[in-house]
């Protein structure tokens, strides 16, 4: 394995961002995850946070609605904050294995609520426009872009490597409970008045900022001075190396860019197909609601199910549980029976994924690990960009049944090659000592 030194100022040290003074050792392995103190106050910080980003997300398009009344508007502001974040990810990652890391999450968290805040006063003083919205949605997607990566990275020095796999589970749950609980909060709220679901994000990232305040970081340790002072193109470009001379990651990252791409165009094509069938909005946000309950549900049975499924069998058991129900929707009628086949088809994903992402961050340096996550990011999340206008392109040119299976068409496809695929066929499972060494 490559590694590279990064900047000596880019420690976490106990003197910066509130670290404590003393260095701070990762709780030994005997100790419950629901006993780690440090990862109690990230979860519910991101826990807190994540509920009130949704509830913003939501509220977005209600606001370019009613100001203009112009659906553009709409797609303008959430389009500005996705790119925002596509663009800034991977200079985010080299500056998340330079920087402090806590100082990261705490500038985030700030700029987040500061960003919130001057749109709720925009719209209590009766000027918001859609160019300051613009500029809330891109100063989010940046933190964002940035706190992913410095969250991630720094979750193998909060827990311990035997719980990391029930972590990795915990924060999925975390991030799809925040997901429903805001989004159906943030419509609620948008009701009662224009400016509270921004001001609950606020409110919730001052929140998430103060309990991270009182986050005790391990102590990175000093690597020696670089040869060459760091420069932040080459920073991007070793990391965007070490994903690809790496088989595992290599192989599993291109299967996530396959599988993201084809399901999001078909998820939209449901959506799509739904609506054309005539069935009510209210049906069709159950059935999209779904999903979310299938992942939310799949990612509390992903520790044991983590426990008793061979790696190699969750990560193949999502491809082939997606090519046998995708073609199947082509046969619904009503999206109750969609929402259930969406359901089922999230139930495995949060198993694969917290084992795929385990032995990423334990093959990964540790100073290289913000990079890792920014490049598994963009390029995931260009592909789940790009699914959907491939799913609205082909609702364009033929009928929804044969774009279902068209989709499921281009599943199986994929299925087969990581089937055949060796690298995954003989994922390994680690055990604690061994995940243990490998992050020494």
């Amino acid at each position: 394995m490559s590694e590279m030194s990064p900047h000596p100022g880019a420690s976490d040290r106990p003197d910066s961002a509130g670290d404590s003074a003393a260095p701070y050792r990762v709780p030994a392995p005997a100790s419950p995850l629901a006993r780690n103190r440090n990862y109690r106050l990230l979860w519910s910080s991101q826990a807190m946070s994540g509920f009130g980003t949704n509830a913003s997300m939501i509220a977005f398009p209600l606001l370019a609605l009613a100001l203009t009344g112009d659906a553009t508007a709409s797609g303008l502001i959430l389009g500005a904050m996705a790119a925002a974040q596509l663009v800034a990810g991977l200079p985010a990652g080299a500056l998340v294995d330079r920087w402090n890391r806590k100082r990261i999450l705490l500038i985030c968290e700030a700029a987040h609520a500061t960003s919130a805040a001057s749109l709720v006063a925009a719209l209590w003083w009766g000027v918001a426009t859609v160019p300051h919205m613009i500029l809330v949605a891109v100063i989010m997607g940046v933190c964002a872009a940035l706190f992913e990566p410095a969250e991630e990275a720094s979750l193998g020095r909060v827990v311990p490597p035997d719980q990391l796999s029930t972590a990795l589970a915990m924060n999925s749950a975390r991030d799809s409970l925040g997901h429903l609980a805001g989004t159906a909060a943030g419509g609620f709220l948008f009701a009662f008045g224009r400016m509270i679901p921004f001001a609950v994000d606020a409110l919730a990232h001052v929140a998430g900022f103060f309990t991270l305040l009182t986050l005790r970081m391990p102590v990175r340790e000093a690597s020696p001075e670089p040869a060459e002072p760091p420069r932040l193109g080459r920073d991007i470009a070793e990391g965007m190396r070490w994903v690809w001379h790496h088989r595992p990651i290599r192989v599993t990252a291109l299967c996530a860019v396959a599988l993201n791409l084809f399901f999001s165009a078909f998820y939209i094509v449901v959506i799509v197909r739904a609506e054309a069938a005539g069935v009510s909005s209210g049906e069709i946000g159950v059935m999209a609601a779904m999903l979310g309950v299938g992942g939310i549900i799949g990612a509390m049975a992903a520790p044991a199910l983590h426990r008793i499924i061979s790696p190699s069998a969750a990560i193949i058991g999502v491809f082939w549980i997606l090519t046998v129900f995708t073609p199947i929707a082509a046969l619904a009628d009503g999206g109750y029976f969609t929402g259930v086949l969406l359901a089922a088809m999230a139930l495995l994903p949060p198993t694969a994924n917290t084992t795929i992402m385990s032995r990423q961050l334990l093959l990964t340096p540790d100073e290289l690990r913000g990079r890792l996550s920014a490049v598994i990011g963009l390029v995931t999340g260009v592909a789940a960009t790009l699914g959907p206008v491939v799913g609205g392109l082909l609702m364009e040119f033929v009928s929804g049944d044969r774009a279902i299976l068209l989709c499921a068409s281009g599943i199986a496809a994929v299925t087969m090659l990581v089937t055949a695929s060796p690298t995954l066929r003989h994922f390994p499972r680690h055990h604690p000592a061994e995940e243990s060494a490998a992050i020494v």
